[in-house]
């Protein structure tokens, strides 16, 4: 009889671990649902024009998550919070910026530049290595020919969607340096540590490597409403995909970054000039 006993409590015990795994997975899945869907809403009325509408929203969602962080305890939790904080604030500083300055090239590095703070806070407060995030100079060097003709190919699918001007004068040694700097130590850099080496690792984790892959990309291509088109919404989904990909195949957080940075640097620097 206490044999049987035994056996029920083991097994009432086996039924609450399961119950408790399966609740604690249920609340990561809302603490990545909620957000993203949050995120979609406000970048589709920012490409419907609600640009009022779309700001206030990711303000909302901005001062939401930093309250469930201190209320919520779970590291992981917290981790996908903060991630999702950074996308919102990425937007509103984007959103902001053309009210003080004109669109220049210098735009790029005040939108961005604020952001390596929260993203440091970030990254010590959830105390992640360097590994974790891909941060090693150890690259290829046949992978660079290979993230040469990927920023080629993407970025003259993009310049055919959106046709942008130019960022730089003339195609003049100092301005393509200039443009490259800003384009890989700032944009690309920081667009790839927020949604490839933070985001998209932890929904990997979560979600499984395609699915993590594959919601990653879509914000990425939602965060992209502000051009006005959906084609340029779909492309920069499938670039997210191609770059997450990467990441994910190699680890490397500066291969992504100088990618990233150099179908840029063609889109807005070579492209508008040969045109």
């Amino acid at each position: 009889m206490e044999s049987d006993g035994e056996f029920v409590t083991i097994g009432e015990e086996g039924i609450l671990q399961k119950i408790s795994g399966t609740s604690g997975l249920n609340m990561e899945l809302l603490t990545i649902a909620i957000p993203s869907m949050v995120i979609i809403l406000a970048e589709l009325s920012l490409f419907l024009g609600h640009t009022k509408f779309s700001t206030w929203v990711h303000i909302i969602l901005l001062l939401v998550l930093t309250l469930s962080t201190i209320v919520i305890n779970d590291v992981d939790k917290q981790y996908l919070l903060r991630a999702f904080i950074l996308i919102s604030m990425l937007r509103i500083l984007n959103l902001s910026m053309p009210v003080f300055f004109d669109m220049t090239l210098y735009t790029y590095v005040f939108v961005y530049a604020p952001l390596l703070i929260p993203a440091y806070v970030m990254v010590k407060g959830q105390e992640l290595d360097m590994e974790y995030l891909g941060m090693s100079t150890a690259i290829k060097y046949y992978y660079l020919p290979v993230a040469l003709l990927v920023s080629l190919i993407i970025a003259l699918g993009e310049f055919m969607i959106i046709e942008p001007g130019y960022l730089i004068p003339d195609l003049s040694f100092f301005n393509l340096l200039k443009l490259s700097l800003v384009m890989v130590m700032f944009v690309g850099f920081i667009e790839e540590l927020i949604f490839r080496a933070i985001l998209q690792t932890k929904l990997e984790e979560i979600l499984g490597d395609y699915r993590g892959l594959l919601l990653a990309s879509i914000l990425f291509g939602v965060m992209h409403s502000g051009y006005g088109t959906p084609y340029e919404m779909l492309f920069t989904a499938f670039a997210g995909l191609m770059l997450g990909y990467i990441y994910q195949r190699c680890r490397n957080l500066f291969l992504v970054s100088v990618t990233h940075g150099f179908i840029n640097v063609i889109l807005f620097g070579i492209l508008p000039h040969l045109t």
